[in-house]
């Protein structure tokens, strides 16, 4: 990478920082450091939806599911713009408009609301497990693409690098610079897809004649795929919609339901057809550059996951370069950021939210910036940990989703609200997806663990209630 490159990278770091630097001036309490000050618009808010859910890892795992079976990898984000417009039209109301959450925080206490206090530490602990290997993900991502550019850098450092920026402009700014960098993040990606990497790149490889030579049909086709392919997205993403942390501190920073609604169409539209085939066709261009020999490395090893950073390092000049990457590295940073206060504001809020409302206002927020920069240390760490961006977000995606999903419908929609029922399903969920992903078992028909786990807790939460309400029959009878 030349110096204009690194400049124009450092000087974008730079800026990041001070935005995290101005809010940090700015917040004057939890509602600001959180929950945007519960202001915030629809543009700001789907942007930053779309910047959070697809960010650095979707990038990166998009590039690498172009690289190995082409567009039909674009199916995995039709999944994201299912779950936006379902959680537009039938969660978003329900959540928005109840005056009993207008102070809430988290997620979590949405539990605590409908079924009791034990019930809502236990979602906590899901969701802070679950956003904790999420922000490794996206710094691993961040990672992935720094090693892959700059000569000389390794993962690890690229990986402490990534860790430290993200984390100090989070901890110093909370969700209002989240979301403003978010939008500025993402909109420098989506410029930076359209006009830089895309063109150049089409170009570099010879254009369509050359594409359509070198790569076989089923790489231009939507349907290499299997059924289980598109079955394990579904049952892993769409759900993420209706237990994402990062999702429910924007409904709650939303001004009202009508913004919130808007902000979800937009963010689903942003999600596919448009990101989802501009980052499988970026990696269909890197296999390409691969097959024709105009990168020298072997691919017989290569991570596909690392197929776009290395061609983006060959092809793009100086100069733009050093734009492309802080468009990838923005990706990145809206996703972690996000990330990175969901799981801060599980440990202040539900886990130590009792100490922490007996303090003052000013030092709440204070240990508040502590909590997100040692969750920060810890997700960096397990980052290096890891070597597969996609795998690590989508175990943590369904680490959450087999553990809250069911509970939440429950209560939400079904007026279930045995604390009991609950408690189990979650431990139950939670537990045999973690056990089956990590087992490295071989599951009927190569469905994902996650189908197991949310069958697994949808049928005990069923049984568990059932036997309750058969023992409040017997003791009213009596």
């Amino acid at each position: 990478m030349e110096i204009i490159d690194l400049l124009i990278f450092v000087i974008y770091m730079i800026v990041m920082l001070g935005v995290g630097v101005y809010f940090m001036r700015r917040n004057e309490g939890n509602d600001d450091y959180y929950v945007g000050g519960r202001n915030m618009g629809a543009w700001h808010i789907g942007l930053s939806v779309v910047a959070t859910d697809v960010g650095g890892g979707f990038s990166i795992g998009l590039g690498g599911l172009g690289f190995a079976m082409g567009l039909s990898g674009s199916w995995m984000l039709f999944t994201g713009l299912l779950g936006a417009w379902l959680a537009a039209v039938f969660l978003i109301p329900k959540v928005k408009s109840n005056p009993a959450f207008a102070k809430f925080y988290t997620f979590p206490q949405i539990f605590q609301y409908l079924f009791n206090r034990k019930v809502g530490i236990a979602a906590g602990i899901i969701c802070f497990v679950g956003y904790l290997g999420f922000t490794s993900s996206q710094l691993l991502a961040g990672a992935k693409l720094a090693s892959g550019t700059f000569k000389g850098l390794d993962l690890n450092m690229a990986l402490l690098v990534m860790g430290v920026i993200a984390v100090i402009y989070t901890v110093m700014g909370g969700l209002k610079a989240v979301i403003y960098t978010d939008t500025i993040q993402w909109i420098i990606l989506l410029l930076g897809f359209i006009f830089i990497g895309l063109p150049i790149a089409y170009f570099h490889v010879g254009g369509w004649e050359e594409i359509s030579k070198t790569l076989p049909d089923e790489y231009f086709s939507l349907t290499n795929l299997t059924w289980q392919d598109l079955a394990n997205w579904g049952i892993t993403i769409l759900p993420i919609w209706f237990v994402g942390m990062t999702l429910y501190q924007r409904i709650f920073a939303s001004r009202d339901v009508k913004t919130a609604k808007r902000a979800w169409y937009i963010a689903g539209i942003f999600e596919w057809p448009i990101m989802a085939f501009m980052g499988v066709s970026l990696g269909v261009l890197a296999k390409v550059a691969f097959e024709q020999g105009l990168i020298a490395e072997a691919t017989d090893n290569l991570d596909p996951e690392m197929g776009l950073p290395i061609l983006l390092s060959h092809v793009l000049p100086a100069g733009i370069m050093g734009l492309m990457m802080s468009a990838y590295f923005s990706a990145v940073l809206s996703t972690a950021d996000s990330c990175l206060m969901a799981a801060s504001g599980n440990l202040t809020t539900d886990l130590f939210g009792k100490w922490l409302s007996k303090q003052p206002e000013e030092k709440s927020v204070r240990f508040s910036q502590l909590f997100t920069l040692l969750i920060g240390t810890a997700a960096l760490l397990i980052a290096m940990q890891m070597t597969n961006v996609l795998e690590l977000m989508l175990y943590s995606y369904a680490f959450m989703v087999s553990g809250l999903l069911v509970p939440i419908l429950a209560g939400l929609f079904w007026n279930k609200r045995n604390p009991t029922a609950a408690i189990a399903s979650m431990i139950l969920g939670g537990g045999v997806t973690a056990g089956l992903a990590f087992s490295g078992v071989a599951l009927p028909l190569g469905l994902d663990a996650n189908l197991f786990g949310l069958l697994s807790s949808l049928a005990v939460f069923l049984l568990v209630d059932n036997l309750f309400e058969l023992e409040q029959r017997k003791f009213s009878d009596n």
